[in-house]
């Protein structure tokens, strides 16, 4: 079975989301005098996680809108009753040092170089094309993507079946003729190998084992070993450097 097209996360697979949330972050609450209130940044930024988590479940729900989410993340976080644009204003101050922080992972360009004539190459995430088609851009990356499709948009998210399925789609080719890349165990990896497609699991964080370690991506440390996995003509067990 030859594997045709790379869809990609985006978010903590080529870009380093959870550096910049964190970085930003600390910048933002300085500048916004809100350390003390949390006792200390690791503080913070373990409740800003937190909360973000919480909140991105429920838009992956259905439960309320991208927008929504932000506003509400705010508003969690400082624990006040703020205005739709009191919250934006907020959020809006906290993309300024966030952005400002922007990366690319070390291995990222060096995988899509090696992939450029072999493979074509799409985005599957459940952001929204706002967010992603710019940051994209901002990275540099834009121009090497056929298609980029956001769960905000498509109206279906991660894991479910129909948001790969739309990635397929899009790109014209059955899921078995497409890998997907992504950084999370059952959103991505899991949710991809139930759809039909080649999973590969980059996780970045050290071994995961036992019931923790779910059935059936292929798991990397580097997005140096996709090649070796891609080339391959096998769904599992292909071989990688991180057991």
């Amino acid at each position: 079975m030859t594997i045709r097209a790379v869809v990609w996360d985006v978010d903590d697979t080529l870009f380093d989301y959870t550096g910049a949330d964190r970085e930003g972050m600390r910048a933002h609450l300085v500048a916004e005098g809100l350390l003390p209130a949390y006792g200390s940044a690791e503080a913070a930024l373990v409740r800003w996680r937190e909360i973000t988590d919480g909140q991105w479940a429920r838009f992956s729900a259905g439960e309320v809108s991208f927008e929504g989410q932000r506003r509400d993340r705010v508003r969690v976080f400082l624990d006040a009753e703020l205005s739709d644009s009191e919250a934006e204003a907020w959020f809006g101050r906290y993309l300024t040092h966030y952005e400002a922080v922007w990366a690319l992972f070390p291995d990222v360009l060096p995988a899509l170089d090696a992939l450029a004539a072999s493979h074509r190459h799409a985005v599957l995430s459940n952001s929204s094309i706002h967010v992603q088609d710019r940051k994209l851009r901002t990275l540099g990356v834009h121009d090497r993507f056929e298609a980029i499709l956001c769960a905000a948009e498509l109206g279906v998210s991660k894991p479910a079946a129909g948001a790969f399925l739309a990635a397929c789609e899009a790109l014209e080719l059955a899921p078995h003729e497409v890998a997907y890349v992504g950084d999370h165990p059952e959103i991505d990896g899991r949710g991809a190998a139930d759809a039909g497609l080649l999973s590969v699991w980059i996780d970045r964080h050290g071994p995961v084992t036992g019931a923790d370690a779910p059935a059936g991506p292929h798991r990397i440390a580097s997005l140096a070993e996709l090649p070796a996995i891609l080339r391959a003509d096998t769904r599992f067990g292909a071989p990688s450097t991180f057991r």
